[in-house]
């Protein structure tokens, strides 16, 4: 897997509501033009939040007046307690008070909360205008800015309040991750991680095989990464916009990790540090139901830990858990329905059932946060190096 030369798009095909992510570095510097080719008309809102308003606020504000628009800045505060109503009411009251009208465009500045909150609001107001993607944090640029999805948290579970809709364009500028604290960027990498589990064995081999370049934050690696990650999630979006199906095998390790985020009232983990965990314990669960080898969790769980992701839970009851993970939005009549490993590259959507999770939480879970961090890294047999 080579890293990509030039602008790399790819198309998110949903019919009348079909985009592109277009990605490439300095892209920033042509909001302006890619706004306009997107028929916004003349005004748009700018929502970000105040660290990534100082290091990109001016040159936005900038390149999009330069281009003939009119900008008005929300600033949202910076990490998850940001993504509520109130604050999504913030940004609907700036937006009447501003007299925004329906061709009017929202932009979101920033990282997936941003995305998310902005992205609600869009479809909210005057029930629905423009909003253009623009994510700066790893977890955004790979995931969540990719796909429609949108929303707002409850006290009792994550993202349980939104809608679906979709962006006019999602542009991704690599060089704005230049910026991303390193703990951002560790967090995002389990997101990438993830869709070599769900979809694609020869891309988790790449990541396997420049775990040194991921932790430092190789740039020659970071386009290919990026691209991948977005062309594995725009096939399982068009393929199912709505989460009906085959789109929920992107919620990988989100099950035990919304209800770990819950439980750490948001503030304990970072997203991406919860999916790792998540990723963990659900591809244990797999191995303790026969669903999945050995090898398949540990190939995962090394390199989640070797690109720096926390891998153990934390000390809690298993009613802590298993009812966190009832607020899942793929419970249905009750039921958790949870993502599953068969292989790497390949996974399904189980039913569980209690008894057997809380007889995989007395035996397996305990000794799983015991070991696991002083397990050296497995030596893998050998493969040929996908280094250029």
């Amino acid at each position: 897997m080579n890293g990509l030369a030039g602008e790399h798009r790819v198309p998110v095909s949903l019919g009348d509501r079909s985009y592109e992510i277009r990605i490439q570095a300095g892209l920033l510097n042509q909001l302006g033009d890619i706004c306009l080719g997107l028929g916004c008309s003349d005004r748009i809102a700018v929502i970000t939040n105040p660290t990534v308003h100082a290091l990109y606020g001016r040159v936005v504000q900038r390149v999009l007046r330069r281009a003939g628009f009119s900008c008005i800045t929300v600033l949202l505060p910076d990490g998850e307690r940001a993504k509520s109503l109130a604050w999504l009411g913030k940004i609907l009251d700036e937006l009447v008070t501003k007299r925004f009208e329906r061709r009017d465009a929202l932009l979101a500045l920033g990282g997936g909360v941003v995305g998310d909150v902005a992205g609600f609001a869009a479809a909210s107001y005057l029930r629905g205008v423009p909003f253009v993607q623009v994510p700066t944090t790893l977890v955004a640029q790979v995931d969540s800015s990719v796909g429609g999805k949108t929303g707002v948290n409850h006290p009792l579970g994550k993202n349980l309040i939104g809608a679906f809709y979709q962006p006019k364009a999602v542009v991704i500028d690599p060089q704005v991750l230049r910026t991303l604290p390193k703990r951002e960027w560790v967090a995002g990498l389990a997101e990438v991680i993830k869709y070599g589990v769900i979809a694609d064995p020869k891309f988790f081999e790449f990541l396997e095989d420049h775990v040194e370049d991921l932790r430092n934050r190789n740039e020659a690696v970071i386009p290919a990464m990026v691209g991948r990650s977005c062309e594995i999630k725009a096939e399982v979006v068009a393929g199912d916009e709505r989460e009906a199906g085959r789109r929920r095998i992107l919620n990988y390790g989100h099950t035990v990790g919304h209800a770990l985020e819950a439980w750490g009232r948001y503030s304990t983990w970072v997203h991406g540090e919860a999916v790792g965990i998540g990723m963990v314990q659900e591809a244990s669960i797999g191995q303790f139901l026969g669903r999945c080898d050995r090898e398949t969790v540990e190939r995962q769980t090394e390199l989640i830990r070797e690109v720096g992701l926390p891998v153990a839970m934390p000390q809690w009851a298993f009613a802590d858990m298993w009812n966190g993970m009832q607020h899942d939005k793929k419970v249905v009549k009750g039921q958790i329905n949870c993502v599953i490993p068969e292989r790497i590259g390949r996974v399904d959507v189980l039913p569980l059932r209690r008894p057997e999770i809380q007889k995989w939480f007395s035996q397996v879970a305990g000794s799983l946060k015991r070991t696991v961090a002083g397990r050296r890294r497995r030596v893998l047999p050998s493969r040929p190096s996908k280094k250029k």
